[in-house]
């Protein structure tokens, strides 16, 4: 038994070293960091937003269209609130979007 135990000894050491070499490696956290990016909000001007509540209005009951501004409306505040929250974050250049109202 004796000739055998010593037999694994190299490579035991060489398993040690190992990770060892390892470990030292993982000196770095490995939690990625996390930035929070607020989307821009579009300011229109309040002709804009009465004409486009004007548009609105003459669509048919259960528009696509109304719903989905309605949705916008919700990720405007939405990103409102981001902005409010985390006045420091990096925010997205303010680029004009298609068509909007601003609830």
């Amino acid at each position: 038994m004796t000739s055998n135990a010593r037999c694994w000894m190299p490579r035991l050491a060489v398993l040690a070293i190992a990770m060892s070499l390892l470990t030292a490696c993982a000196t770095a956290g490995s939690e990625p960091r996390i930035a929070t990016v607020c989307p821009p909000v579009v300011e229109y001007s309040r002709e804009f937003q009465a004409r486009a509540a004007e548009e609105l209005g003459v669509l048919p009951d259960g528009s696509a269209i109304a719903e989905m501004m309605s949705d916008y409306a919700v990720m405007r505040d939405q990103a409102r609130s981001c902005r409010s929250r985390r006045p420091s974050a990096q925010r997205w250049e303010n680029a004009r979007t298609t068509s909007a109202l601003s609830y």
